[in-house]
């Protein structure tokens, strides 16, 4: 299906592996031009690698977006390099808390150090907040303009042993519904997906590794039973489960959707 991206301008954060490289995978196989965002340049550039390889169009975007200077650099870097600004915002940067050791359970709120509720809300809350605050002028000038924040379930529900990270999540969302309500007279629409667990080839070990399974890895097996889909088809979610999705909200196909949070997480959460 053919969703009529070629030459807008997408910008993807995080985009360096996981969910996030096989979105730019996809929206540049629907003819979008790439702006390929991680922190590690090492990563964005074999994204962009991978994306020119298949005749695709791409730029690697190095900078941290919890610097609202970063962002603004990267922005008019991409812009300037595919002559036209950023029509497509996918906030899909962030991190979960740090486990207590390899394989371990992240820790309740109460053992949590401050220095890392702030290293979870500076990148997903401000690093989003950079972000849209940098390509919404140029949205609101063409009266145009898709941003897609990619978030988990732990927003929606709440998680236990994830309590900043699952605020963090919703404050994502909220944010992105009060968006929508300010500048859908601008056209444009604001929406996020709700992810459960992902397995990717990021991942060096344990039940989320993509040659995991229920024979190998115990975890696996428990894991399997709280995803309702995954007790059908014997796996976690990948990136591909998700990133035709993102496509799809990043069309005119989806123009009369905006302000909503979309579950891609194989029924975890029924809301």
């Amino acid at each position: 299906m053919k969703l009529g991206l070629e030459n807008q301008v997408a910008l993807v954060t995080g985009a360096g592996q996981g969910v996030g490289r096989q979105i730019c995978i996809e929206l540049a196989a629907e003819g979008a031009r790439v702006i390929v965002n991680d922190l590690v340049a090492e990563r964005a550039e074999k994204v962009v690698a991978e994306i020119t390889a298949a005749g695709g169009k791409a730029l690697a975007a190095p900078a941290d977006i919890t610097r609202a200077d970063e962002v603004e650099a990267m922005v008019a870097k991409g812009s300037a390099q595919f002559g036209a600004p950023v029509s497509i915002l996918v906030n899909n940067a962030g991190i979960i808390p740090e486990r207590r050791e390899k394989g371990g359970r992240t820790p309740p709120f109460l053992d949590m150090p401050p220095s890392d509720w702030a290293k979870i809300v500076n990148l997903n809350v401000f690093g989003t907040m950079n972000c849209c605050r940098s390509v919404l002028p140029g949205m609101v000038a063409r009266k145009s303009g898709r941003i897609i924040n990619i978030i988990s379930e732990a927003g929606r529900i709440g998680e236990a042993n994830m309590a900043v990270y699952s605020g963090a999540k919703a404050a994502m969302a909220g944010f992105g519904k009060a968006l929508a309500r300010e500048h859908g007279r601008h056209a444009i629409t604001v929406n996020s997906i709700a992810l459960g667990a992902v397995s990717h080839a990021g991942i060096k070990d344990g039940p989320l590794h993509v040659d995991a399974t229920v024979e190998n890895n115990e975890r696996l097996g428990k894991m399997l039973n709280i995803y309702p889909i995954s007790k059908g088809i014997g796996r976690l979610s990948r990136p591909e489960d998700i990133s035709g999705l993102v496509a799809f909200l990043a069309s005119d196909r989806a123009l009369f959707i905006t302000g909503q949070t979309i579950g891609a997480s194989g029924g975890f959460a029924m809301i």
